[in-house]
């Protein structure tokens, strides 16, 4: 967490938290969500329209990236200064990226350890390491599946329903706070 953001959080402990706001698709892809967005439905399984706006900006990205992190209960925040931005996920908290010497590296950068592999009904294949737990970029199958080929990673098979529940996190913050509504 960038140390601006421990400051804000210091000087202002009681803000309140923000949540539909903010989506991550399954390609890493970060999206703001406006009034007009969310009213057009939800992040995932809705329309073009209620995913939001893709955010293009660098720098924005880069901030978000590097103060994302999960809650006690699961759910993925970008902490923005002192307000806590609970994130949509389409898919799972973090994307993974495979290079050709398999090592594998999340969205928001960081570089981690693959611990379990597991691939859903679908043909989808997951990565949980010690940063958590996230799906692998389409563009990066080839890779993923010459390790699984080359026996580095073992898939064990896991229902997509399942997913959220085994490896503990939560796809719709928002979902959660409307229910307690």
């Amino acid at each position: 967490m960038d140390d601006i953001v421990r400051q804000a959080i210091a000087k202002w402990p009681h803000v309140p938290n923000c949540y539909g706001w903010l989506g991550l698709d399954a390609r890493g892809n970060w999206y703001m969500r406006d009034d007009r967005a969310q009213a057009a439905g939800p992040f995932t399984g809705g329309t073009a329209a209620s995913k939001g706006s893709l955010l293009k900006h660098d720098k924005l990205i880069d901030f978000i990236q590097r103060n994302y992190e999960s809650d006690v209960a699961g759910q993925w925040f970008f902490q923005n200064g002192p307000q806590r931005v609970y994130v949509e996920l389409e898919a799972t908290p973090l994307i993974w990226r495979v290079a050709a010497d398999f090592s594998v590296t999340a969205h928001t950068g960081q570089p981690a350890r693959v611990q379990r592999c597991v691939v859903d009904e679908h043909g989808r294949l997951y990565l949980d390491t010690e940063l958590g737990f996230g799906l692998v970029h389409t563009a990066d199958m080839a890779y993923a599946a010459d390790a699984v080929e080359q026996g580095l990673w073992v898939p064990s098979v896991v229902s997509t329903r399942e997913l959220p529940g085994r490896f503990a996190y939560v796809r719709s913050p928002a979902n959660g706070q409307e229910a307690k509504e």
